[in-house]
Formats: structure tokens, sequence, C-alpha cells
């Protein structure tokens, strides 16, 4: 598995498992299945409703807990400082877990302060219930706000980042600040596997469009947790560090860019 140094100098797998609407035996099945065949990045949030799932799922793959690379998320509407720490408990309980890898602001909220929620993540940071910080969800101007308001180290900012949504400005403002940006829905919802330019670009190196997508990640230094619950996907997903795109593949990619969001609960936030 392919990793990436954080800030912190601190690494992550460059290729996890999303959760995202996974629930009950499937989520559980997945993530063990997953872990049994090699993924070592789980992420996770509280608003997913499924860290018990997780949890066991991780208990069943019999892999050492520092081997596993764990995220999850603080819910956009518990931003407080105590509702943050209290959600954390939460999760450390039913995660199974002593701390998480990563912990991150899972959406910005106007009406709390930054600064608050901020005091909390390094508060759990300080105890060793999380053992780095992060955002999700920050457009530039929400994440430059984090990066200044921030005593420690702002590790990671999780945005949707996909063919369709080739976020340049922002991948770019995170590699100068030396955040690294995991993309969540990088198979935009399934809409690239049926892509004709993927498919080709996949065709001259015996990848699918799916492979393609997630190398084109890949060679960017972005992370990606693609979701997938099947044997045969969670396979396919991880065999992607076999083969290389082109730089004129990876322009072609680059071009694909429509500016296409699928995840805006809250508009606003990137305008």
């Amino acid at each position: 598995m392919r990793m990436l140094t954080l800030k912190s100098g601190r690494e992550i797998p460059q290729l996890g498992l999303g959760t995202w609407q996974l629930r009950d035996e499937e989520c559980q099945n997945a993530v063990r299945e997953a872990l049994l065949m090699g993924y070592r990045h789980i992420d996770t949030a509280v608003g997913y409703g499924n860290h018990t799932k997780v949890g066991q799922g991780i208990a069943e793959s019999r892999v050492k807990r520092e081997d596993i690379f764990l995220t999850s998320k603080a819910p956009r509407q518990r931003l407080w400082q105590d509702r943050v720490k209290s959600d954390c408990d939460q999760a450390l309980r039913d995660l199974k877990t002593d701390y998480l890898d990563l912990y991150l602001i899972h959406w910005p909220n106007p009406d709390i302060p930054l600064e608050d929620t901020l005091a909390a993540l390094e508060y759990l940071r300080e105890a060793g219930k999380v053992l780095d910080i992060g955002v999700s969800n920050f457009s530039e101007e929400w994440l430059g706000k984090a990066l200044k308001k921030a005593r420690v180290p702002i590790v990671n900012n999780q945005v949707e980042f996909h063919a369709y949504l080739y976020q340049q400005s922002l991948l770019a403002m995170c590699r100068r600040h030396g955040v690294v940006m995991t993309a969540h829905s990088p198979l935009a919802r399934g809409r690239v596997l049926n892509d004709d330019t993927l498919k080709g670009i996949g065709a001259n190196h015996g990848k699918s469009a799916v492979q393609v997508s997630l190398r084109w990640l890949i060679q960017k230094d972005v992370v990606a947790i693609p979701k997938a619950t099947s044997v045969e996907h969670l396979k396919s997903n991880l065999a992607v560090f076999d083969f290389e795109l082109s730089k004129e593949e990876m322009a072609t990619i680059d071009a694909m860019d429509s500016g296409t969001r699928l995840i805006d609960p809250f508009p606003g936030v990137f305008e």
C-alpha cells in the first residue's frame, strides 16, 4: 500500500474504504473483508451511524489496531466544544478503540465559532484520543480560516473530488500548506463506470474506468476512499498500484472537469 506523509510526520494509506451509507452486517462484512485483503485505512463518521459495525468488522479481521488508520468526523450540528468531546468519547466506545488516527470537522458551520471546535479537537489530540486533526468539505475560504485559527497542524481536508469535479485550486492550496487531500465520492457515485473517455484510457492498460479514476487520484497524491461492499469490487479498487497513467492520459482526465458537484447539502460553502 502506498503511503502519504502527513504534516505531523505520521503516514496515511493512500487508498481506503469509505463507509458512507453502509449499515448493519453489510458494513461489518465490508470492513472485515477489506482489512483481510490488505486495506489499512477505514473512513467513517459520527453522522454515518455505523461506528459499532465498523468496530465489529475491525475486530473480526484480527488485524492489529496499530496497523489500521481509522478516520471519523464530528457532525456539523454538534461542533460545540463539549459536544465534540462527548461525541468523540462515544465514538471510541462504539468503535472499541482507544484512539482515532484522524478526526475531522465534517462540514463547516458558521453558527458555531470555529475556534471553539478547534479547541475541542486540540484537547482530544493532547489527551491522546485523536492522533491528528483535520477538516472535511472545507472550501479555500474555510480552510484558510482553520489554518489561521488552529494551534496544532491541520493535516487533512476531505472533499468531493473526482474526474467531473477537479478542484484544482483547492488542491493547490492544500499542497502549499502541507495539507493532504482526501477524495470522498472518488467514483462520482458510480458515474465514472460507463464513461467512454475513462474506459478508453483503461483499455490501454487492461484496467476499468473505475481503476483509471482511482489511479488518476493516486498520481495526484490524493487519498481515495471509495465505498465498496462486494469482495470483487474491493479487490478491483485495490488493484491500482501496478500501472501508471501517462502525462497525456492525466491531462485528458484533468480536462473532463465540468464542475459537477454531487454532494451539496449546505449550499454556499463552496460558492
